[in-house]
C-alpha cells in the first residue's frame, strides 16, 4: 500500500495540487533541476542527453525517425542534432537508400560521453524517486507508462511504437 506523505498544504493551494497536470509539471521542474545539478559540469542538457542516449539505443535511424523516437518535433530535433554534432559529439550521414535523409550516429567522443554520463542521469532519476519505497517506484512508472501510452495521440510529436 502506498503511504501518504505527511504534509501540510495550505487549503489555498490545495485545489492546484489536485491537478494532475500541475504536479507533472511541477515533478518535470524538480526533475530538470536534479539533472542539472548531476550533469553541472557537462553543458548537457536533459533532451540532448535524451537524444544522444536514443542515437545509443538505436542505431541506424534517421533524423526525422530518431525525433518520433523521443517526442521531439522535427525543428526541435534537427537543432539538438546540429548542436551536438557542432560539438563532435554526434554526426549525420546521408542515407545511402534516399539521399533526402540523413542517418544520425554518435561520434567516438560522443560513445564516450553517453557511458561516462550514464551513472550521472541515473543518480538524478534515483533522485527524483528516492523519497518512494520500491514497490511504489514500480507503481508510478507503471501507472506513467499507462498515461503516455493512452495519450500518446494527443501530443504535438507523437512516440512512434507504443
Amino acid at each position: 500500500m502506498i503511504s501518504k506523505p505527511e504534509r501540510d498544504i495550505d487549503p489555498a493551494k490545495e485545489a492546484l495540487f489536485a491537478r494532475p497536470g500541475f504536479l507533472i509539471r511541477r515533478l518535470h521542474q524538480i526533475h530538470v533541476a536534479m539533472f542539472m545539478e548531476e550533469f553541472k559540469s557537462t553543458n548537457i542538457t536533459p533532451v540532448q542527453y535524451g537524444l544522444m542516449s536514443a542515437v545509443a539505443a538505436l542505431p541506424g535511424l534517421d533524423q526525422t525517425a530518431l525525433g518520433q523516437e523521443v517526442g521531439l518535433d522535427r525543428t526541435t530535433t534537427a537543432d539538438v542534432v546540429k548542436r551536438l554534432e557542432e560539438r563532435g559529439l554526434l554526426e549525420r550521414r546521408p542515407n545511402p537508400s534516399d539521399r533526402r535523409t540523413r542517418h544520425v550516429q554518435l561520434t567516438a567522443q560522443g560513445q564516450a560521453r553517453v557511458a561516462e554520463l550514464h551513472g550521472d542521469m541515473t543518480r538524478a532519476q534515483e533522485r527524483l524517486l528516492e523519497p518512494l519505497r520500491p514497490a511504489e517506484k514500480a507503481i508510478l512508472l507503471d501507472l506513467l507508462r499507462r498515461l503516455v501510452e493512452a495519450n500518446n495521440q494527443y501530443s504535438r510529436t507523437i512516440l512512434r511504437g507504443i
